[in-house]
């Protein structure tokens, strides 16, 4: 099969096979089903069934630097496939850079087919934002894992003391006042122009201080070299429990489980929500046997114990999605980000 475009295509399109073909291979079927029933040995190979060729070692692109989100989520799908002997071995490595798109470009010259790119709603915005010539629709969709609210915190230390004070600070002083996050165009920067634009307060306002790393984010707060820092909960919540930074406001429907007493923006007469999603993809040009079995990979990650005590963890919320789905999510998420950035001065 050559390379071909997932988002234009059928999903698991299946070659045509003559009466023949499909006779034999039905035959083949029983002949090995019969055989594994003979056999007196339990154990199959990792990741699969018997005779079902599975993947034995999996490659998993990270594309940030060590501590952010990206990096949590890859490290804990590595640990956990090994875990539950979905595979025999994992391997991750970091790509940092241009929120997500340096990895990207990797990802599309990438010849190994056993291997999965962490990404979400980050990359969405930062493939416009950086004008990235690899997109994500050049990308094989597997599936959506988690999600999770962001919060916004500033250094223990600061005067402020609610979402209003500092907006009222930027209002006075613009761009005197620094916002840290992730890359630009990503759920950070985003949420940062959402609370603006709700307040009447213009874009070009914002000075807007983007990491590739989680852990440079919170370096700059507690350097106090910026003023405020937005990231996802599990980023940020242990900072704020150890009283490094002080939380000002969750961007999810309601209160976190790992922030208790920290009130949505919304309840603070801020009407936004936003959550950030993660997901993996897969090279674009692989088939779809190959896309099967990756998606089957992740679909029994996704299952297990240990992948469930995981996203208890790290505060991630479930938002499994697999196959047409998250190939028709993505699709969508692209179109509304766009919008969004477009919306608040993003991109043009």
């Amino acid at each position: 099969m050559t390379a071909q475009n997932f988002f234009t295509r059928p999903a698991f399109t299946r070659p045509t096979h003559t009466r023949r073909a499909a006779l034999i291979a039905g035959a083949a079927g029983v002949v090995l089903a019969m055989s594994a029933c003979a056999g007196s040995g339990t154990g199959t190979a990792a990741g699969g069934s018997a005779g079902a060729d599975p993947i034995k070692k999996l490659s998993i692109i990270v594309p940030a630097n060590p501590g952010g989100g990206w990096d949590q989520t890859g490290r804990a799908m590595q640990q956990d496939l090994q875990t539950n002997k979905l595979v025999s071995s994992a391997q991750v490595t970091n790509i940092g850079g241009g929120g997500g798109t340096n990895g990207l470009a990797k990802l599309a010259t990438e010849k190994d087919v056993n291997t999965l790119m962490v990404m979400g709603y980050v990359m969405v915005g930062a493939v416009e934002t950086n004008g990235a010539k690899t997109r994500l629709e050049d990308t094989t969709p597997i599936a959506r894992l988690t999600e999770e609210p962001l919060v916004l915190v500033v250094p223990s230390s600061s005067k402020y003391q609610s979402v209003a004070d500092l907006v009222a600070d930027i209002k006075a002083n613009g761009k005197g006042v620094a916002i840290t996050g992730g890359s630009a165009g990503g759920a950070d920067h985003i949420l940062a122009g959402q609370i603006l634009k709700s307040q009447g307060v213009e874009a070009d306002k914002l000075n807007y201080i983007g990491y590739s790393g989680g852990g440079e984010s919170i370096a700059a707060l507690l350097g106090n070299k910026v003023q405020a820092g937005i990231s996802g909960v599990g980023e940020y919540a242990e900072q704020v429990k150890a009283g490094k930074v002080r939380a000002l406001a969750v961007s999810g429907k309601a209160e976190a489980p790992a922030l208790p007493g920290i009130k949505p923006l919304k309840d603070q007469g801020i009407d936004v929500v936003l959550t950030n999603w993660r997901g993996v993809v897969a090279p674009g040009s692989i088939d779809d046997a190959q896309r099967a079995k990756l998606t089957d990979v992740v679909t029994k990650l996704h299952a297990s114990e240990a992948w469930k005590s995981t996203l208890t963890k790290n505060n991630w919320d479930d938002a499994f999605l697999a196959g047409d789905g998250f190939k028709t999510f993505l699709t969508e998420d692209i179109a509304k980000v766009k919008t969004t950035l477009t919306q608040i001065g993003l991109v043009k």
